[in-house]
């Protein structure tokens, strides 16, 4: 494969979480007088770490999230991510192909360890994934759009950011992925096809991927 390394986000791109978590995003706003639907949720807030949506709600309406919002919203999310949640579709045969090729790949993902983690053991995708290939928005200081994590996870992995490739499905991830100097593909499942058009390549199923990395 022409890349060193691949890295992968997680939510929408190695577990199907998206439609999980912004239906519930939406929702818990919506409790809290913040009207969002979930259409709007995928919006502002796909792919990007819980910080945006303090940000964003106390920027459009003065007013802060309660103290326990994060606490409050994983945990309705872990125990939805128990009942109802799956693998991407064909996101193990990549593993599995990148695996008999020898090519190292991660995860970075804005997401916390424990948001990570919880997905990966209710998918069977934990066995796929050791403790130092998984990175979070919380092991540095700015998240996606800004570089800083997936340059982070090029530097524990060993690999030049230029020999990295990008797994995303936000426009958030692109974004970081194209700032980090790395080539981007974006997977547009959910993502309308032009909301990722800063990235380099685009494919709606994962299965196509191994072989457009050759």
């Amino acid at each position: 494969m022409r890349y060193d390394l691949v890295i992968f986000d997680n939510d929408g791109v190695l577990v199907d979480s998206e439609p999980i978590s912004n239906r519930l995003l939406a929702g818990y706003l919506t409790e809290l007088g913040h009207p969002t639907s979930y259409e709007e949720s995928l919006r502002d807030y796909m792919g990007a770490a819980m910080h945006r949506v303090h940000d964003l709600v106390e920027e459009r309406t003065g007013q802060r999230l309660p103290d326990d919002f994060d606490d409050v919203f994983h945990a309705r999310v872990f125990a939805a991510f128990e009942r109802e949640l799956k693998p991407v579709a064909g996101a193990v045969d990549v593993l599995e192909r990148l695996v008999a090729d020898g090519v190292p790949y991660c995860v970075a993902s804005s997401g916390s360890h424990a948001r990570i983690r919880t997905g990966h053991r209710a998918t069977g995708l934990d066995e796929w994934f050791e403790e130092a290939w998984v990175f979070s928005s919380e092991d540095v200081g700015r998240g996606k759009p800004a570089p800083d994590l997936f340059l982070y996870a090029a530097e524990q992995m060993g690999v030049a950011p230029e020999r990295c490739v990008v797994v995303e499905d936000s426009p958030l991830g692109v974004r970081a992925g194209v700032a980090a100097g790395m080539d981007v593909y974006g997977f547009t499942a959910m993502t309308p096809a032009e909301r990722l058009s800063g990235a380099n390549q685009l494919f709606s199923d994962m299965r196509d991927l191994p072989d457009l990395l050759v």
